[in-house]
């Protein structure tokens, strides 16, 4: 999905400018970054594929944006030598174009599909005798004289990635035969993939610029990345052209971004919460109606990262902002510094 603009700077979410992060995609296993187990399942997975002879089991990510879902799909292509047909959730709205493009597929081929859990329940039902028969059933004709055609499909694989498991339904997760979840990057793993990704784009840097910048990314690449053309641009403009850590300071200063990787989208919606609800609960509606954004928007964007801190709690009557996220804003905190019991995440 391409982000809307007022998405923020440290959105996980895919904008415009990240077509400029495809070439400094990985292209094998062993040039990911980070992602170790993910990494070794997959690694096993491909060669036992490999050695029967067979295409790879349906495969599920699901994450935060921004960590290498995509990546994944196409180093699953390269690794297994076939070719990848990418599509997403939202653009397949009829059970045609689902079909017109199973039926396009060739032996082995991968089908990713980007916010699978966006699928509509027409196209799901055809999806399904496709990933578990691998069999097309078409409806010809109309009332009383329509009958059903079965059409047979190469052997294939389908890759799904979502931000938001739990709206995946029962009967589509249940046929993915592998599922991994992506976690966010620590510090080491951002540094390695920043250093990689200056090399490729020929920036001089320093090692205490990229960890700068590493330490501000909220635990993802597709930020890290972003953040590392916009420090480009300002150590070009404002300094020698290299990446030191005062350029890098001074930039994501700029750029409205802390210490801790917050921008203002985030700090607005903590100190909504703290200055405006005593610190919570509160529903995320409010939440979102008070800070003039949408509620999916602090959802997926905002929030993760917040509880990943700890500066956020989802509690059975609603967000809360912990002591932490006081200390952080510099806000006296005088209520309770436990924990608020937790609560399931997509309330």
């Amino acid at each position: 999905m391409i982000a809307k603009e007022d998405d923020g700077m440290l959105s996980g979410q895919r904008q415009p400018e990240d077509l400029a992060n495809i070439a400094l995609r990985p292209r094998s296993l062993k040039d990911l970054i980070g992602q170790d187990q993910v990494k070794n399942n997959l690694e096993i997975q491909i060669k036992a594929a490999k050695q029967r002879g067979e295409a790879l089991e349906h495969v599920l990510f699901y994450g935060p944006p921004g960590l290498g879902k995509t990546t994944l799909s196409h180093i699953l292509a390269t690794e297994m030598g076939v070719n990848i047909k990418v599509t997403s959730g939202p653009a397949i709205e009829r059970a045609g174009d689902l079909a017109a493009i199973l039926t396009n597929l060739h032996v082995g081929d991968i089908l990713f599909i980007d916010e699978v859990h966006r699928l509509g329940h027409n196209v799901e039902e055809i999806l399904y005798p496709a990933m578990e028969d691998f069999a097309l059933d078409i409806i010809i004709g109309k009332g009383p004289a329509a009958k059903s055609v079965r059409l047979k499909l190469p052997r294939f694989t389908v890759v799904g990635a979502t931000t938001r498991l739990a709206l995946l339904t029962a009967p589509l997760r249940a046929r993915f035969g592998a599922v991994y979840r992506l976690d966010y990057y620590d510090e080491e793993a951002l540094v390695a993939i920043l250093r990689r990704g200056a090399e490729l784009l020929a920036l001089d840097y320093e090692e205490d610029g990229i960890r700068e910048i590493a330490r501000r990314s909220r635990g993802t690449p597709r930020i890290a990345l972003r953040i590392l053309r916009r420090v480009r641009d300002y150590a070009q403009v404002r300094g020698d052209g290299v990446i030191t850590a005062e350029i890098a300071i001074s930039s994501l200063n700029m750029l409205n971004i802390d210490v801790m990787g917050l921008d203002e989208l985030d700090r607005r919606v903590l100190l909504c919460i703290i200055e405006k609800y005593a610190g919570g609960p509160v529903g995320l509606n409010t939440v979102a109606a008070s800070v003039s954004e949408e509620a999916d928007t602090i959802m997926d964007v905002v929030e993760p990262y917040l509880m990943q801190l700890g500066f956020l709690e989802r509690t059975a009557q609603g967000r809360v902002a912990t002591a932490l996220a006081y200390d952080h804003l510099g806000k006296p905190f005088n209520g309770n510094r436990e924990q608020p019991p937790l609560f399931n995440q997509h309330s």
